[in-house]
């Protein structure tokens, strides 16, 4: 594989004026060109269903951590949009004849593709580096004084671009979210339900937080594409679809062997996500926040848990909260604001909707509760409202315009034929 690698051949003149805008330079609380993800599968009775917990199989652990870098390229008469730098960690934690017969199908791996060994532990190809690193207790286990399953052992797999700097405090990460344990669900209260959002009108100004649903309605895929592409979750039609197991076991992980026989390939699935993101357009929802907010009765960022700027691009200013370096990051409630309007977010993940009630801001959910999955309607009820919170089960298309039209803002002409 090599870099810089092509996401879009050519960029228009909107486009490139997107990018210098939104997605380049600093200052921001996350840097706008870098794509992450994290996900730490260990075995727990808590989630015993997912993960295959029990008392004769216990202490599999997988880690997958990705950050991709992209920019523009100007090599070619025409500008790229570019995945410039890569870096992707691989951890697992098995028995170790698992372990065993896993190193022996990554050496066959990496001779099929063609890589070339630099030393010990170290293969290249292209523009790509590779690490195969075991371990009988894991570095990270010894610092946080977590003891490795007798009879267990480790492998780490990294693949990295060539010269691109990886700081600690990035290769900290994902052993910075393992130790913060797993999440616990939050328990739903008794909320009420509402047609529309006509209540709202008695908590002007309010505040919105914002998640996946207004990107999937404006065609980026949703999480669970991520998923399937980091191989971290079982998600075909013929697995229990409410189930959806973690990928533990080290021969059920194609994520490196697809790296290994034809990383130019897999590259193509990795950077997906930016690239559709980078494509989607701001919907009615984003043209009516901003009519809203214009008007005077939205206030305040929009609490973003996306990274396609989405919000940003219709003109809105936003505060990303979907970080990793924080598990609760800080939130900038505006202080006039008297409600929170939650758009199309399953679960409080950061804490904003319960610091907002502590603040004494009433809490509104616009959301389906429910998804499109391989062709079946399948309800994903919201997690963790509470008694008093209202909740509109609508699209939020439909709902934000109507809102414009209950408080007599002038519909912006993007979303009137919705």
């Amino acid at each position: 594989m090599f870099l810089p690698y092509p996401v879009i051949e050519q960029l228009d003149d909107a486009q490139v004026a997107a990018w210098n805008t939104h997605f380049a330079g600093v200052g921001h609380e996350r840097p706008r060109a870098i794509e992450e993800g994290i996900w730490r599968r260990t075995q727990d009775p808590a989630n015993a269903q997912q993960s295959g917990w029990s008392e004769d199989e216990q202490g599999r652990r997988r880690v997958v951590h990705y950050r991709y870098r992209y920019d523009l390229d100007y090599t070619f008469p025409v500008p790229r949009l570019v995945l410039a730098d890569l870096y992707l960690y691989t951890s697992v934690l098995a028995p170790k004849a698992e372990i065993d017969e896993y190193r022996d199908n990554v050496r066959s791996w990496l001779s099929e593709g063609g890589w070339r060994q630099v030393d010990d532990t170290t293969w290249a190809k292209g523009d790509l580096r590779v690490t195969v690193t075991p371990f009988d207790s894991h570095p990270q286990d010894e610092r946080a004084s977590r003891a490795t399953p007798a009879g267990f052992c480790s492998l780490d797999i990294v693949f990295v671009s060539e010269d691109f700097e990886v700081t600690r405090n990035v290769r900290q990460m994902p052993w910075n979210v393992l130790a913060g344990g797993i999440r616990v669900k939050d328990q739903r209260g008794n909320p009420v339900y509402a047609d529309d959002l006509n209540e709202l009108k008695n908590f002007l100004p309010f505040q919105v937080e914002i998640g996946c649903g207004t990107s999937v309605e404006a065609g980026v895929p949703p999480l669970h594409f991520l998923h399937r592409v980091y191989r971290v979750t079982e998600r075909t039609d013929n697995v229990m679809k409410q189930t959806h197991p973690f990928v533990l076991s080290p021969h059920k992980d194609t994520l490196v062997r697809e790296l290994l026989l034809d990383a130019t390939t897999k590259a193509e699935e990795l950077v997906t996500m930016f690239r559709e993101s980078f494509l989607a357009e701001p919907t009615a929802v984003h043209h009516a926040l901003k009519a809203l907010h214009d008007a005077g009765h939205f206030v305040g960022p929009v609490l973003q848990h996306n990274f396609d700027l989405l919000a940003a691009r219709a003109g809105l200013e936003e505060c990303f909260v979907r970080r990793y370096d924080q598990k609760i990051p800080p939130v900038p409630f505006h202080p006039e604001a008297k409600a929170l309007l939650v758009i199309g977010l399953h679960a409080d993940r950061r804490s904003v909707e319960k610091r907002a009630r502590e603040r004494g801001m009433q809490v509104f959910f616009v959301d389906t509760e429910g998804l499109e999955e391989f062709g079946e309607y399948m309800p994903y009820p919201l997690e963790g409202p509470q008694d008093g919170d209202v909740i509109v089960k609508a699209e939020a298309i439909r709902t934000l315009v109507a809102l414009c039209h209950q408080l007599g803002v002038p519909v912006p002409v993007a979303t009137q034929a919705v």
